[in-house]
């Protein structure tokens, strides 16, 4: 038992600490990874004809599931937390290389946007996407919103470093359930061409948008990729950031469902799940992600369906991956081994 104070790493150097029973094969969401990719390379062989650079799209599938046995090697001729730690790292890195992926799948399918747009009109009687930023103006309401949609990845990055420092023991568990839901949305998205507001509303005129028309644009997107600017504060600290990301890594790709809503879901309840311990980190990411709800409409980058969507898909992706991981042996226990020579 730790001491009170302390995590459950108990100091620095339980990280290079040789493990006694090291783990011997891929990791569960390294098999997930591979699943995924392995799920691509089918999209890409059933559509190779219709793709731009498909031999680009297959060298990296190549250079990811080498870079992932590279890894496993490293960990396998130093298995500690270190390498254990390493092996997470890159996998969660490589989402910001799988998610503009999607849209050089979903490119060639024909959009679907004035679906949503219409079912949109439909149920609220508008186009909150158009209206919410134009009711809430305000410089501080702006910034709020902004500051709701870029705690994504620190979210993230916070609940994975208590697991790995506090609950080491659902490390493996708590990143399992992170990347399958990713992976889930990411499915959907490569085979489900919706690109939210952002990127539909100026591509058929914010007049027909006004007037409840929603045209279908067939294949556009395979070809355009104009974006409306963010709505807002535009000179605010939190705006800047989400229009730097948007230009950074932004694809008219991944509306419906939101996966910021949806991941968001997820984070929550993991941190939920480690309550028992540590009731502060859910109650600290409560309040992010009710801003995450409103904000994804806020900044246009999805319809009030899509965070709808999102809520309750990322409800069920978490037990679905909860529930994979209980069947899932467990691995015997480590003992603290000690680092280097013995005292």
């Amino acid at each position: 038992m730790a001491k009170k104070g302390k995590t459950y790493l108990g100091n620095l150097r339980d990280l290079w600490a040789i493990e006694k029973n090291p783990r011997k094969g891929l990791m569960s969401y390294e098999w997930a990874a591979m699943a995924y990719t392995l799920f691509t390379l089918l999209l890409i062989f059933f559509t190779y004809t219709k793709l731009q650079h498909p031999e680009a799209l297959i060298a990296g599938r190549l250079r990811i599931v080498a870079m992932t046995v590279a890894l496993w090697a490293v960990y396998r001729l130093v298995p500690c937390r270190l390498t254990m730690f390493a092996r997470v790292v890159a996998q969660l890195a490589l989402l910001a290389w799988w998610y503009p992926d999607t849209y050089e799948l979903n490119r060639v399918l024909p959009n679907l946007d004035h679906l949503f747009a219409s079912w949109e009109q439909q149920l609220v009687g508008c186009q909150p996407a158009l209206l919410f930023s134009q009711l809430m103006p305000q410089a501080w309401f702006s910034e709020l919103m902004n500051l709701g949609y870029a705690s994504y990845y620190p979210l993230i990055v916070a609940v994975m470093l208590y697991y790995f420092a506090w609950r080491y023991e659902e490390f493996e568990r708590a990143t399992l359930v992170l990347l399958g839901s990713f992976f889930a949305y990411y499915v959907i998205f490569d085979v489900l061409p919706v690109v939210g507001p952002q990127y539909y509303y100026p591509a058929i005129g914010l007049d027909q948008v006004a007037a409840g028309v929603f045209p279908n644009i067939g294949d556009y997107f395979n070809y355009h990729a104009d974006i409306l600017p963010s709505p807002g504060w535009s000179d605010g600290i939190f705006y800047q950031m989400v229009e730097s990301a948007h230009d950074a890594g932004e694809r008219p790709t991944a509306a419906f469902p939101s996966s910021h809503v949806g991941i968001t879901v997820v984070i929550l309840l993991l941190a939920w799940h480690a309550r028992s311990r540590h009731q502060w980190l859910f109650w600290v990411i409560v309040p992010f992600f009710v801003l995450m709800c409103f904000a994804t409409v806020y900044i246009q980058a999805h319809y009030l369906i899509d965070a709808l969507a999102g809520l309750l898909s990322g409800i069920a992706f978490y037990v679905a991956f909860m529930f994979i991981s209980s069947l899932i042996p467990s691995p015997k226990p480590n003992r603290r081994a000690k680092a280097g020579r013995r005292a």
